[in-house]
Order: structure tokens, then sequence, then C-alpha cells
């Protein structure tokens, strides 16, 4: 990857966005496997060629300080911190890199930097199929992982709303606990089954071949009908289709339904390979 610095920041935070990363061939990680196949496979293809400013990896930037100087701090003797470990998927590597293991307890722990939101919205599945994959590389090589926890530092809490209203996060850093169960542990296989598998016949097809991102993981909510009054610049409401939007008209008053084509926020403000996705240059860029 290029880095870039549009605006000019200091050398420290060129140097600290450099990477020597190069695609394994055969070999993906746990962080990797939760992306899109399409994302995925461009990643590894252009990664000489994709361009990425330091301005935009800013809080990509804080998470490793974060990590790093969490990493270096003294802990107690039945916890071991930052080990990378392994396993073989068909003819494939799973790695992954955890933050702490607790043997008493048998829970791998994971930081993240986040938004407060994703706390008030209690939007954890991917935090959870990240720590259920690291068990799993963890139990295959002898650690005995049953529990997960995320330590979550929330980089825009506001202190002021927390001492206002009760139902805001009342502190910047939360812990969310998971205990696994056999049933997560087979799914999670399953999970790391197919994976392989798409990624194995993906890496044959041509780049506009690959399969598309769902509207999930183009961050897409769908299309909206909102009910518009004149003189009214906000909707009344928004709703998911022209029948609902409707029905709320004929019960609550309305002038108009304004169709609102559902927007794929990813593909264009958090992709870095968008430039090389036939669908993006095809249906987002320009439009």
């Amino acid at each position: 990857m290029k880095i870039t610095n549009k605006t000019g920041l200091p050398q420290a935070f060129v140097e600290m966005a450099q990477s020597n990363y190069k695609p394994t061939p055969k070999r993906y990680s746990v962080t990797t496997l939760l992306k899109s196949t399409r994302s995925i496979i461009l990643g590894r293809r252009h990664n000489d060629e994709i361009q990425q400013d330091v301005s935009d990896m800013v809080w990509l930037l804080f998470g490793t300080a974060v990590h790093s100087v969490l990493e270096h701090q003294k802990g107690t003797e039945s916890e071991i911190k930052e080990a990378s470990l392994a396993m073989p998927v068909f003819d494939y590597t799973v790695s992954g890199r955890y933050d702490l293991y607790e043997k008493n307890t048998k829970t791998v722990t994971d930081y993240k930097t986040c938004s407060v939101w994703k706390i008030i919205h209690q939007d954890f599945s991917d935090w959870k199929k990240q720590l259920l994959i690291y068990a799993v590389i963890m139990n295959y090589n002898g650690y005995d992982v049953q529990h997960g926890r995320i330590v979550a530092l929330m980089k825009d809490h506001s202190k002021s709303k927390a001492k206002f209203d009760s139902t805001y996060p009342q502190y910047p850093v939360k812990q969310i606990q998971f205990d696994f169960t056999q049933q997560d542990f087979d799914e999670i296989k399953k999970f790391i089954d197919d994976k392989i598998h798409e990624l194995s016949i993906a890496e044959k097809l041509p780049d506009d071949k690959l399969p598309l991102c769902t509207a999930e993981e183009r961050l897409n909510a769908g299309d909206k009908y909102a009910v518009m009054r004149k003189g009214r610049k906000s909707a009344l409401r928004v709703l998911d289709s022209e029948e609902e939007a409707q029905e709320y008209m004929d019960k609550h008053g309305g002038d108009s339904i304004q169709f609102r084509k559902g927007e794929d926020k990813k593909c264009a403000d958090y992709c870095s390979c968008h430039e090389f996705c036939n669908y993006y240059l095809e249906n987002v860029k320009g439009k």
C-alpha cells in the first residue's frame, strides 16, 4: 500500500502508517476472514497499487498506539499477552494474534477502540465472531478457551452526556463478556471452512467476476421511503417500503412520499480497494 500525506502531517504519522505487509499465498488472518471476499481478493491482488492517505488512518493509528501501550504493561502470572498462533484449514493456514489470554478463567481478551454508538446500539456480533475464531485457533494449539471478552475504549465518549442521561455509557471504557457454547464453536468452524472454500474459488476468478459484497457488507441499509410535508425539510417518518409509507401518511398525514435510494456507504468512504472494483466504478463513483 502506498501512503500519501495530502494534509502535510508530521512525518511521524507517515512512519506509523507505513507497513511492510505482503500477502502470503494460502494464508489468511482472523481479521481478514471477517471482511468480504471481494475486498479480500482485490486488496491482496492490488496491494502495491492501493493508495491511502494518512489523514484517513488516524483512528487506526490511535488503536495501534493503545495496543502498544497495553502490550508493554506488566500482567499477572496467569496472563499471557499478545501471541501469534495459526492452524491449518484444508491446505490453507488461518492465523491470529490475540491481545490477552487468562489461564485461570479460560478467557481470550481483545482491546478495541470504537465509537460510543457501537456500545449504545449493542452491536457486538462481529466482535464475538472474531473472538470465537481466536478461540478455535487457540484451542487447536492447546489453550483452553471457553470465554471471550472485549475491552472497548470509546474515543468519542462525552462525560457531560453521561451525567444527564442514564442510558448513555457512564464511562469511556466498557467490558463485554461472551460465554461460548458448543453451538457457537460448531457455527464458527463452519464459517471458517466455508470462508476458506469461497476464497479458494475466488482466487481463480478475474476481478470483475468476484462475488459481490452483500448490502450489509457495503453498509447499505436499503432503499427508504420518506413521508414529507410541504414547508418542512425533514421527513415526518422514514420507512422501508412504499406501502408502509402510504399507510403512515393515510393515518398521520403528509403530502408526498419521497424515494431515497440506499447508499453504499462503505464503497464510497471506507473501502481502500474500491478503485479496482467494477461494482464501485459502475454504481457508486460519480453518482
